[in-house]
C-alpha cells in the first residue's frame, strides 16, 4: 500500500479534531464524552442502589442529545493463566511449579475481584449549540451527575469531577 492511501488513525476513527472539551468528526458533529466509574455498586444496600439508579434515570430524562454505551473495565487473565498450565505441566522443578500455581491462584483471585469493574460513558452530541452556551450547558450536566451519583467519579475529557 503506498503511503498516500494511508489513513490516520484519526481518518479511521473520524475524527477530525479534539478539542479543549470535545471531539469534532468529518461529519461535522462535536462530541463530549463523560465517563461515570460506579464505586463498588455489589456492597451495596438494595436501597441505596435503588436511589443511584433513580437519580442517574432522572438526570439521563433531562438530556434530550445523550447516547450511552457501557463498556467492561476488567482486566482478562486467560491468556496469562493458560500459559501459566502449561508451564506447570512442563516444570519439573517442584519448587517452580509451586510458584507458578501461586501465580495461577493470584491471577485467579484478582480476576474475581475485578468482575465487577463497569465503567459508562454518557455521549453528548452538541447540536446547534452557540459557542458561549456550550460550556454552561456541560457544567450543567456535570454537576447534575454528581449530584445524582453519590461517590461515583465522573470525567469529561481528562478532567476529574468527584462528588
Amino acid at each position: 500500500m503506498s503511503k498516500k492511501n494511508m489513513e490516520s488513525t484519526r481518518e479511521l476513527m473520524g475524527t477530525r479534531e479534539v478539542t479543549d472539551y470535545s471531539i469534532r468528526t468529518y461529519r461535522n458533529e462535536e462530541l463530549v464524552y463523560f465517563l461515570i466509574q460506579p464505586s463498588n455498586i455489589s456492597v451495596l444496600s438494595e436501597e441505596s442502589l435503588s436511589a443511584r439508579i433513580y437519580g442517574l434515570m432522572t438526570v439521563l430524562k433531562g438530556i434530550t442529545e445523550i447516547e450511552m454505551m457501557c463498556l467492561n473495565s476488567r482486566e482478562n487473565f486467560e491468556d496469562n493463566k493458560r500459559y501459566l498450565k502449561k508451564r506447570m505441566e512442563e516444570e519439573t522443578n517442584p519448587v517452580v511449579r509451586k510458584l507458578l500455581e501461586k501465580d495461577a491462584n493470584y491471577l485467579d483471585r484478582m480476576q474475581v475481584q475485578m468482575a465487577t469493574a463497569r465503567e459508562f460513558l454518557l455521549i453528548i452530541r452538541l447540536r446547534e449549540k452557540k459557542e458561549n452556551e456550550i460550556f454552561s450547558y456541560l457544567n450543567r450536566i456535570e454537576k447534575m451527575l454528581a449530584e445524582s451519583q453519590h461517590g461515583a467519579s465522573q470525567w469529561r475529557k481528562g478532567k476529574c469531577i468527584n462528588p
